[in-house]
């Protein structure tokens, strides 16, 4: 009987491990620099039609115009003159972005192109030039994103952008705030969190970044957006706007528009365009409280959205590059399954199927657990339902993963769980890693 409500389960399943494709993409770019098109709205209003004005021209004609005609003058008055008046403009908004711009950078994601000039040559079986035959290998600008310079070693500046703005590169390059290019390397990217580190020759490089606490912000309280919509020509660009949500679960997807999990992170009605990924989203200290990633433009109906966009916390980004500079890559305790949220199971399937005490509202539901993993060696098989971990309770997906990623592997956590409606407690050795589980797993859940 379970496996025959499996279906009604899946539908809900997502995949944390597979590389996400946040929106705004950094932006597009094909044949190197080229003139931008770009709508403008003229602020002036027109008429509301010829016969509304005619009739107007009309009426005034015959009611005396002549009484309103304009005096003769002389030309000799044409000597308006602006004034010398000093208005301080200086705000907390214009401050911020002093101390930070000079650690702006945009960052250009170069891809081999291969251009083939012997393509007809090939066609009509001519083999005698290599002109004709050899395919010739150029690197092209594909995308922009942004990046903020957050550590300097030496003459080593280290540069903090997301995983997506450099995924797919066979180069990379970064564009200074004054305008300077460089050349740059990736030092490690993790697309669970979709963050990835650079680092750059930093001898003339002066600013650096710092970063504030995510947890201390406030909903309400200023937010401004640095960064390079639509590319590098307009680098260094502000918006401001407010801190919408401090904890947003979204949903993430892979290149191919499949769900692949949930991330939490910082809403905010500052405008974040394509190419603003992997910018800082700083408060009126100057300080970076995180990175922005993403922008919702549509709902899944089709209904356009403004104002939504997203960060990854500065606390979240810290803890990740750090271990990128370290090691190159994140590692990760798994526990082996994959699973769905207990919210998107029906009551009915909760108490037919989960055979749930009523009182057991939050947790998540164990698909699978692959074999020899630390769940399956802890006890656990398809359709328990774990509501603790660590003592800390499980809500949802994210809070499993977040809970999860606090410990290390071979650490040896308390894990609470429940059984064909049995309450059970158990420990479980974390010993293998998420890397490990996406190699082996074929399921489309979430996995942890």
């Amino acid at each position: 009987m379970m496996d025959n409500n499996n279906n009604q389960f899946n539908n809900q399943q997502h995949d944390h491990n597979e590389e996400t494709t946040p929106t705004p993409e950094p932006r597009k770019r094909r044949g190197g620099l080229t003139l931008m098109k770009v709508a403008v709205t003229a602020a002036v209003a027109g008429l509301l039609g010829g016969g509304v004005a005619y009739g107007g021209i009309n009426y005034f004609n015959n009611s005396g115009m002549n009484d309103t005609a304009v005096p003769a003058g002389s030309n000799s008055t044409g000597n308006t003159k602006t004034s010398n008046v000093n208005v301080n403009v200086s705000s907390q908004s214009t401050k911020a972005f002093n101390k930070v711009k000079g650690a702006m950078v945009s960052v250009i994601n170069l891809q081999k192109e291969n251009s083939s000039s012997g393509t007809l040559g090939q066609l009509f079986g001519s083999s005698s030039s290599s002109n004709s035959s050899k395919s010739k290998s150029e690197l092209e600008e594909a995308s922009e994103g942004s990046g903020v310079i957050y550590k300097k070693d030496g003459n080593v500046a280290y540069i903090v952008t997301n995983n997506h703005v450099v995924s797919g590169s066979s180069a990379l390059r970064v564009v200074t705030s004054s305008g300077k290019q460089l050349q740059a390397k990736l030092v490690g990217k993790d697309s669970v969190t979709d963050l990835a580190v650079l680092k750059v020759n930093g001898s003339s490089l002066k600013t650096v970044a710092s970063f504030g606490n995510s947890d201390n912000i406030k909903v309400g309280e200023t937010a401004l957006a640095i960064g390079s919509p639509l590319g590098s020509q307009y680098a260094t660009s502000l918006t401001q706007g407010i801190i919408s949500a401090k904890k947003r679960t979204i949903e993430t997807t892979n290149s191919s528009g499949t769900q692949t999990g949930n991330a939490t992170v910082i809403q905010t009605d500052a405008a974040i365009n394509p190419g603003n990924s992997g910018g800082a989203l700083i408060n009126v200290g100057g300080q970076v409280v995180g990175i922005t990633s993403s922008k919702i433009a549509s709902d899944a109906e089709g209904t356009s959205v403004e104002g939504m966009g997203f960060a990854i916390p500065s606390n979240e980004v810290v803890n990740i590059i750090n271990q990128l500079v370290k090691n190159g890559k994140v590692v990760r305790p798994a526990l082996g399954i994959t699973y769905v949220d207990l919210a998107n199971v029906s009551s009915a399937q909760q108490k037919s199927i989960l055979k749930l005490p009523s009182n057991v509202e939050n947790g998540v539901v164990v698909m699978s657990a692959s074999a020899g993993s630390p769940a399956k060696k802890a006890g656990l098989s398809k359709y328990d339902v774990i509501t603790a971990l660590g003592g800390h309770q499980i809500s949802d997906q994210s809070t499993l993963r977040d809970i999860l990623y606090k410990y290390k592997l071979n650490d040896k956590v308390s894990i609470t769980y429940y059984h064909n409606g049995k309450k059970k407690t158990s420990t479980i050795k974390l010993t293998e890693t998420s890397s490990q589980l996406k190699t082996s797993s074929t399921t489309a859940t979430s996995e942890s």
